[in-house]
């Protein structure tokens, strides 16, 4: 991959993580809203994880084995819809009981839950893993060495993956405290639960051929 096809590759991968705002980006402003921004950072490091799985297995060819088998791509399209449409439901009933905490440091999240839930979106998503496999190959050339490219094509990406989560997750923490209303967090989340639960249900209209 030469410096060029690296700037290119660059300019595309941070084109696709701010555009458009999915589950996972969902999720950290959801955190950084009701938590505030000391989430950033952990949620940024359970999503960069995440990516960095689906990548892995992406272009170690785990990701077009699924794409080839329907069975595997229906197990993790059941398995990713499921746990958003669980995610968005949690998120639900979290705003109704947590108003009153709000109105003083927000409901404490363990940094462990946190981590787990942002990882779990990130990974669980079968569409990345097809775009992984439709998108970085434009970037390699096959002349050269695959190992290198694919290093600095994976390393790439999480590193930009940690940075637009951590940004997104940090600026709802300083929003939370602007606004310092708890019932705008609370409405806030219940309209994220509810996209969540939208967006697990539009997960299970996925096809391999679509993606």
């Amino acid at each position: 991959m030469t410096f060029e096809t690296w700037l290119a590759f660059l300019a595309a991968s941070t084109v696709f993580l701010i555009f458009p705002i999915g589950p996972t980006i969902l999720l950290v402003i959801t955190l950084g809203l009701s938590s505030g921004p000391r989430v950033a950072s952990v949620a940024a490091s359970g999503v960069a994880l995440g990516d960095f799985i689906a990548m892995t297995v992406s272009l170690a060819g785990l990701g077009a084995l699924m794409m080839a088998s329907a069975e595997i791509f229906l197990v993790f399209k059941w398995v990713g819809a499921a746990y958003l449409i669980w995610l968005g439901i949690r998120t639900i009933q979290s705003a109704s009981g947590g108003i009153q905490e709000a109105q003083t440091a927000g409901p404490r999240i363990s940094s462990h839950r946190i981590f787990r839930q942002c990882f779990a979106v990130t990974a669980l998503n079968p569409k990345p893993i097809a775009f992984f496999i439709a998108f970085v190959p434009q970037f390699i050339n096959t002349a050269s060495p695959l190992m290198p490219q694919f290093v600095a094509a994976i390393a790439t990406f999480t590193c930009l993956a940690w940075l637009n989560a951590f940004f997104y997750a940090r600026l709802a923490g300083r929003m939370r405290g602007v606004i310092r209303r708890p019932s705008i967090v609370a409405w806030f989340k219940r309209v994220s639960g509810s996209i969540l639960i939208g967006m697990g249900l539009a997960t299970l209209t996925l096809r391999r051929s679509s993606v």
